[in-house]
């Protein structure tokens, strides 16, 4: 039975590692007269907004729930998302998904689905839930419609109708 249960986090922790580990990021060198003596990136990302090109202007949600969209998100978080994320408040590998939507706004959530290493790399909050959670979210190559479906799910998730 032990090795049973050294053989589980042994996957456990493969999966974890293939699943995205911390990068390290290259050492900034600078000279007045060189391009990266600009402001650094960090100073001008907005947490709010996120990094990305989705914004308030181009992610417009319906009041009421797209039920089909929602559908398709719940397809797509089933083989994406659901091995890292429970439904819940409850952490799994990445945090739970339960308010999310009240949380943050649409367009930060769609930048993040999309773009996260950007995100991860500047916003000082999700660098705190990288402290906790350990894992990197790994970008998982998904389409803008695939974003909006899981966006839309996770607002079914979270009580829309």
């Amino acid at each position: 039975m032990s090795n049973t249960k050294i053989l589980i986090g042994a996957i456990l922790l493969l999966f974890m590692m293939a699943c995205g580990g911390e990068k390290k990021k290259p050492e900034a060198t600078t000279s007045p007269n060189s391009e990266s003596s600009k402001p650094a990136e960090s100073q001008t990302y907005d947490p709010k907004r996120g990094e990305g090109k989705f914004s308030a202007e181009n992610v417009i949600l319906d009041a009421t729930l797209n039920a089909g969209m929602a559908s398709e998100g719940d397809k797509i978080q089933g083989v994406k998302c659901a091995s890292c994320h429970k439904l819940s408040d409850e952490r799994l590998v990445g945090p739970g998904w339960k308010g999310v939507t009240q949380r943050q706004p649409a367009h930060w959530i769609m930048n993040f689905i999309t773009n996260p290493d950007p995100m991860i790399d500047k916003d000082p909050e999700l660098q705190a839930q990288l402290e906790i959670c350990l894992v990197r979210m790994p970008n998982q190559s998904l389409s803008d419609t695939d974003a909006r479906n899981i966006l839309e799910f996770m607002r079914k998730n979270d009580g829309v109708k």
